[in-house]
């Protein structure tokens, strides 16, 4: 009965570790937290340039990997692009911007 209930904790801490690693961010994958807190970015960045009077365009994509945020999409001119980027810039959390839009 012993070696049962050893076998069975073993497993259990076995079981235990592999959800606790597979939860773990890497350099390619997020973790759950990192994950959430990206969408959190991602919402808040599209918000805040959708709020803007100075840009008014609905062609702008957001992406953000760990505080990284991608701007992609069409923009009516230059000036508009880099509007988005100050805005962006302005959000918590965000630690980077990459500009990869075009202007039509």
């Amino acid at each position: 009965m012993k070696n049962i209930n050893k076998f069975i904790g073993a497993a259990f801490m076995a079981f235990a570790l592999l959800a606790v690693v597979g939860c773990e961010s890497g350099p390619r994958k997020e973790g759950t937290g990192e994950y959430v807190d990206d969408s959190m970015i991602t919402m808040k960045v599209k918000t805040a340039i959708l709020n803007d009077p100075m840009l008014k365009v609905a062609e702008i994509n957001v992406e953000t990997f760990k505080g990284a945020v991608q701007l992609s999409g069409f923009v009516s001119s230059q000036s508009a692009a880099s509007r988005a980027v100050d805005v962006a810039r302005t959000v918590g959390g965000v630690t980077s911007v990459k500009n990869d839009m075009r202007i039509k």
